[in-house]
């Protein structure tokens, strides 16, 4: 089995996505218009830093606040805030970075999305006959 190696998607803007990978003792970050282009620029500088090949490892994408709410933008953070008991203004600090969640929030958080995503998921939309 592949070892997972996380890239945290930090920020999303209108050039890309920023990205950061930390593997031993080494923060790497980079940046790429597509997040298949950031798991390119990813795989070479593991290779270039740690000579690592990428048949023996996996990415798996993850967020933090800002990257989420950032690149996911039909999430309505504020509907997410409520549904996870946490208060906006406090997930608003959190998407600017002048606060960072607990564990204990981002896991209400990434379930109070879930939530959604399941509910979305069994949605069905009636046609006219």
């Amino acid at each position: 089995m592949k070892k997972k190696i996380p890239i945290v998607i930090e920020t999303v803007d209108l050039k890309g996505y920023w990205g950061r990978i930390k593997f031993e003792d080494n923060l790497i970050v980079d940046f790429s218009k597509t997040i298949e282009g950031l798991k390119k620029k990813m795989t070479k500088l593991l290779y270039d830093f740690h000579k690592l090949s990428s048949t023996k490892y996996a990415f798996e994408i993850q967020y933090d606040i800002s990257g989420l709410f950032d690149d996911k933008k039909y999430l309505n953070a504020s509907a997410v805030a409520d549904r996870a008991g946490i208060s906006r203004l406090m997930l608003r600090q959190y998407r600017i970075g002048t606060k960072f969640p607990t564990k204990e929030k981002l896991l209400k958080l990434e379930g109070a999305i879930h939530e959604i995503g399941e509910e979305l998921k069994s949605l069905k939309i009636a046609t006219r006959d």
